[in-house]
């Protein structure tokens, strides 16, 4: 295998003639070109294998694709490996494997093995929205690239994306979903780092103003509220407690803390004690036909005396703290959209827009709007009216439940 010169080397590639036999054609330093006798010309790189010895053949691509320089390019590096000891043809062998497992483990695929081990854990609903809203806003923007392969600026063009039709929360939750499914790859090998920690979302996203006590007030979204609520797949004390929270729209305290001797189901009353109440006055709840039913159903479960709503743990304690607002992030709602405290002024807002008298709606939220004189009597004012609010309020969120177009219902003067 004569070695060709360089100046003469594409002119004598370019019109070598197919023989009736094998032919090669030295380009020097292991490096040559095989013609097949239907004319096929490709490259070929012949080397010792190091350590073990012994002749290999690697091949380099077929000509013209592959130039000259870019034969002899890639037989350079090929010798660069030989030089550090590492046989150029396992090392190809490898890289391609390599490329095959980081196509395999695209986002999408780790995604799925992720929320199959997270699903668990979730509520249905809960489990749905995710992984709708990955199908919806991640997958189509990262899905098919290998994790592995991943960085910030591509988590960010996710992130961005949500943000331009204003889903602000769910850009958060995207956010932090993305970053829980880096680490799971990290955990399994499949990645090295979690790129989404390089985010601050604080420094991208469009800030707004976050209003205390954020609640739902549109007729139409209080109603998929309801829905959401009647569909709560977690522990069924809680779901009770989701379920009369708008019905009486108390303190959240005041909810988690209220006895069954608090209640007189043939009055249709709960009477708060003093010392539960933020006025340290008694207060009265007008129970609606609707409420009643939901407090005979939890007190099968929880029985005639204690707590209403007691502790999943145990020990003679009322239900967290967080348990309502937990429920309701489980359900979809974020801080900023929803809270515990949000029923009541989802319900002072209604009233008030509906035509309530203020001082009815004051009264039964149990605002310090009074004559400190007749304080240990007006835990008793308007209470036939409130009566009669609390009933038509309980109707009204039936309606809107079922998804009617409700008009404001019948005020009733005070």
């Amino acid at each position: 295998m004569p070695k060709v010169a360089t100046q003469k080397a594409e002119t004598v590639y370019r019109t070598a003639k197919a023989a009736e036999t094998l032919q090669r054609i030295s380009d020097g330093g292991g490096l040559y070109m095989q013609i097949t006798p239907d004319g096929k010309k490709s490259w070929r790189f012949q080397y010792t294998r190091p350590g073990a010895g012994g002749r290999n053949t690697l091949g380099l691509g077929d000509y013209p694709a592959v130039t000259v320089a870019g034969a002899r390019k890639a037989r350079d590096e090929a010798k660069a490996l030989l030089g550090e000891g590492i046989d150029p043809g396992e090392h190809r062998k490898a890289t391609k494997a390599m490329r095959t497992d980081s196509a395999a483990n695209n986002f999408e695929v780790v995604a799925g093995e992720w929320y199959a081990k997270t699903a668990l854990s979730l509520a249905d609903s809960t489990g749905e929205k995710l992984i709708r809203r990955l199908e919806v806003d991640v997958f189509p923007v990262i899905g098919n690239r290998p994790i592995v392969e991943l960085t910030a600026p591509d988590v960010l063009s996710v992130i961005k994306r949500i943000e331009k039709r204003g889903a602000l929360d769910i850009a958060k939750r995207m956010h932090n979903a993305c970053g829980r499914v880096f680490r799971y790859a990290v955990g399994h090998g499949l990645a090295t780092r979690d790129p989404s920690r390089d985010i601050e979302l604080r420094d991208i996203l469009t800030q707004t103003n976050i209003k205390h006590h954020a609640s739902v007030i549109e007729p139409k979204a209080v109603g998929a509220l309801m829905r959401a609520i009647d569909d709560f797949a977690g522990n069924y004390v809680t779901r009770c407690a989701l379920r009369l929270a708008p019905l009486v729209f108390v303190r959240p305290g005041e909810l988690r803390h209220a006895e069954w001797h608090e209640f007189d189901f043939d009055k249709a009353e709960w009477r708060i004690p003093a010392d539960k109440m933020k006025m340290k006055e008694q207060h009265i709840v007008p129970l609606s036909v609707q409420a009643v039913a939901i407090l005979r159903e939890v007190k099968l479960l929880t029985g005639n005396v204690g707590y209403v709503f007691p502790s999943r743990n145990g020990g003679g304690k009322p239900m967290s703290e967080n348990t309502i607002n937990t429920a309701l992030r489980r359900l979809g709602y974020a801080k900023d959209e929803h809270t515990g405290h949000g029923f009541r002024s989802m319900a002072s807002t209604l009233l008030h827009e509906t035509g309530w008298n203020h001082a009815v709606i004051e009264r039964q939220l149990a605002h310090g709007e009074r004559n400190k004189v007749s304080a240990s009597y007006n835990f008793a004012e308007y209470l036939p009216e409130r009566k009669t609010m609390m009933q038509a309020w309980a109707d009204y969120l039936d309606k809107l439940k079922a998804g009617a177009d409700v008009l404001p219902f019948q005020r009733v003067a005070a």
